[in-house]
């Protein structure tokens, strides 16, 4: 990471032709107060953003700093997704972290930079896994919240996916894209509205979607998962689709992510054809 995104994101201001932010001033569009959603949306519900992984595929560059700080654009890819979250509705962030968490607070802080009220989740002293951190998460997310991997930048209509969750009345919605392969293994069967199957391990040529990354869950839907075990979301995914109690929305936007050297190429050129970063 450049020694410039050391400081605090509240810290910098995006400038004209330059990406790096000058200090005294909070971002450019957004104030500490909360404000109208630009697209004139209502609030929607938090997101908990899964951000304690120790992102090992992107070694040596995420020794020293976690994956949601790796540069994209000029700037820590946190910030870049926060923008996009409060850009589409959401007011209040759980960081589920672990591995460089203090890292992560010193970056984006309390989050009223953002236009966002960030609070923050720890592992302790052992990873728990995804769905295992967002159990410990589930006293700061209320009853239901959104899920987004701490690697992930899915510009997609997060107002769209909230009321299909409402309306399909179960505790959890995976959003699904028809990837046909094309950027990832797929590994869902979407049929008719319906997720027909899903498997990271055990793909089938009937598979032409993928998890697109977002997910958005009641807190009855973690009754399953132990206390302070490790648990994986995707074994709760499984075992709530086997119960007929998963929910699926197709999105038609791709997904962009950093989990590889590829991923982040992907996105940066995403970004620079963008007529702006929320």
């Amino acid at each position: 990471m450049k020694e410039a995104f050391t400081k605090p994101y509240s810290t910098y201001k995006r400038q004209p032709g330059n990406t790096a932010w000058a200090a005294g001033f909070a971002p450019v569009g957004l104030s500490a107060a909360i404000v109208q959603c630009p697209r004139g949306t209502s609030f929607l519900l938090p997101a908990a953003i899964l951000a304690g992984g120790l992102a090992t595929r992107l070694r040596p560059l995420t020794e020293t700093i976690p994956k949601a700080l790796v540069e994209i654009s000029g700037e820590p890819f946190l910030w870049h997704q926060l923008r996009l979250l409060q850009a589409n509705g959401i007011r209040r962030v759980v960081m589920c972290v672990g591995f460089l968490a203090e890292r992560i607070q010193e970056s984006v802080g309390d989050g009223a930079a953002f236009g966002l009220k960030i609070e923050y989740s720890h592992d302790g002293p052992a990873p728990l896994g995804t769905a295992g951190a967002l159990k410990r998460a589930l006293p700061l997310l209320g009853g239901s919240f959104f899920v987004v991997y701490g690697d992930s930048y899915l510009p997609c209509d997060w107002k769209a996916v909230e009321r299909a969750f409402f309306a399909a009345g179960k505790p959890a919605l995976m959003t699904v894209f028809r990837n046909d392969g094309q950027w990832d293994y797929s590994n869902v069967e979407f049929v008719d509205g319906r997720i027909v199957a899903y498997n990271k391990e055990l793909r089938t040529p009937r598979m032409r979607h993928i998890d697109y990354g977002l997910g958005v869950f009641d807190q009855a839907a973690f009754d399953r998962i132990p206390e302070d075990q490790p648990a994986d979301l995707a074994g709760l995914y499984q075992q709530l689709l086997a119960e007929g109690q998963l929910a699926g929305f197709e999105v038609p936007a791709r997904f962009y992510e950093i989990g590889s050297f590829a991923g982040i190429q992907e996105l940066e050129s995403y970004l620079s054809r963008s007529p702006s970063d929320p």
